[in-house]
């Protein structure tokens, strides 16, 4: 039975991550902290909420910032919400938070006055929104184009690479839903909270083989 490790920093919905892929049969789920336990799982899920400066000194006391760019290299690896903002270069939340860099961009602020065709809109973006997908990706598979997901959010994802941009959402202005280079997989929403959406995207996560 293959091993799914929940990285675990102290920041993130990680049981009810680890019961959505127990769910879809994902294998032995394990909510850890363990560094070995992590390079030894067969896929590694990263998730995260919360202030990214808190995450990030955590995720940095913990070394788990080499940790993630070691163990996201030759398996198949998914960040969610706030992990995947930490793979980003930086991201402007606190006046400037250093991230992990292995996507190039910023992460940006939707902004106070955010609106759309003179109407408001609240920040944080919080429900059900659409994700166009980019690009063809195994994660995709079953899931319909512009079908929703849900999200909780006050910052977005502005992508450097377009090539790397899988998923594309949509509040006021455009962010990057979903990023993926070779066996790393990233989204901007939570899939545990999405039903049958999410769901699915996890279950083609237990079976993706890391190639795309």
């Amino acid at each position: 039975m293959q091993t799914v490790a929940v990285i675990d920093y102290g920041m993130g919905n990680l049981h009810s991550v680890a019961k959505a892929l127990e769910h879809v049969g994902a294998g032995r789920v394990l909510v850890t902290s363990d560094a070995q336990v992590i390079r030894e799982a067969d896929r590694v899920v990263f998730p995260g909420v919360g202030a990214i400066r808190d995450c990030m000194a955590e995720i940095r006391r913990l070394g788990f910032d080499e940790l993630v760019r070691e163990v996201s290299v030759d398996r198949p690896f998914l960040g969610i919400c706030v992990g995947m903002q930490a793979l980003m270069e930086r991201s402007e939340e606190n006046g400037g938070v250093d991230c992990i860099g292995l996507f190039p961009g910023q992460v940006r602020y939707f902004g106070k006055d955010l609106e759309e065709d003179g109407e408001s809109l609240k920040v944080p973006h919080m429900g059900w929104n659409e994700v166009k997908q980019a690009v063809d990706h195994p994660l995709w598979h079953s899931i319909a184009d512009s079908d929703r997901f849900y999200f909780v959010h006050s910052f977005y994802v502005e992508a450097t690479n377009p090539r790397q941009v899988v998923g594309r959402g949509h509040y006021g202005r455009d962010f990057a839903a979903a990023l993926a280079d070779g066996s790393r997989f990233a989204v901007q929403f939570h899939p545990e909270k999405s039903h049958t959406n999410g769901l699915q995207l996890l279950q083609n996560f237990a079976a993706w083989d890391g190639r795309w």
